[in-house]
């Protein structure tokens, strides 16, 4: 896939994820996106190297999409326990 299918990947990861867990977030859409498309590529990455599930090169790949949401629900969930507490 292209870096855009990624980023475009890396947007709907984060906003499912954001829909899974829903809340107040420190850095609002923003940052929920930036988390989004960290997690399509921390998502990807750890497919392809410790499941031995390589990235297939079609957008529409349960296995991929799946693993984008892991990622970015991954990466939600670790920014809300770091920064979570600063928001009133």
């Amino acid at each position: 896939m292209s870096i855009v299918a990624w980023l475009v990947l890396g947007l709907l990861a984060g906003a499912i994820a954001k829909l899974i867990l829903p809340g107040r977030d420190p850095g609002g859409c923003v940052g929920t996106t930036v988390i989004g498309i960290a997690g399509a590529f921390l998502g990807g990455w750890l497919s392809a190297e410790f499941l031995d599930r390589p990235v297939r090169r079609e957008f529409f790949d349960a296995a991929t999409w799946g693993s984008a949401v892991v990622g970015a629900l991954v990466l939600l969930i670790a920014y809300r326990l770091l920064f979570g507490r600063s928001r009133n």
